[in-house]
């Protein structure tokens, strides 16, 4: 990826993650947001997984800036390759999982250090186009 482009794909959020809203830092991640699902082969010899030269990915045709978001290296690596619904529908699921598994988490709930809510999960980029969208019809 050019240098330009991948300042573009920075600059989309001001420099924060398109999902979570952090400032991203060195090492930051490009996601495409309508995934090209990479394809892998297992190198026995190298004992590591390695993109297919014959095949590299599933849809070429979605790598391109406007399928492509600013993200930390957190939420890219959560996401995967998952459409944006089924990553909000994971992210709504770790809470369960922390009561499920994490008696930390427990704890610090019982001890009023951390307050569940059942809030719709809204990324960030979500956030902004609210913002655009109230102050137009302002």
């Amino acid at each position: 990826m050019k240098k330009a482009v991948r300042e573009q794909i920075f600059n989309k959020y001001g420099g924060k993650c398109a999902y979570c809203g952090c400032e991203l830092q060195k090492g930051w991640h490009v996601d495409e947001i309508e995934p090209v699902r990479r394809n892998f082969n297992w190198n026995q010899d190298k004992r590591r997984y390695e993109v297919n030269k014959d095949n590299p990915m599933c849809h070429p045709e979605r790598l391109h800036i406007d399928n492509q978001n600013p993200s930390c290296p957190s939420c890219n690596i959560n996401k995967h390759s998952e459409s944006l619904e089924s990553f909000r529908s994971a992210i709504k699921g770790y809470m369960k999982h922390l009561n499920e598994v994490s008696t930390q988490y427990k704890i610090a709930k019982r001890y009023g250090l951390i307050t569940e809510t059942d809030i719709d999960v809204k990324f960030y980029f979500e956030t902004l186009n609210e913002y655009d969208t109230a102050t137009k019809e302002s």
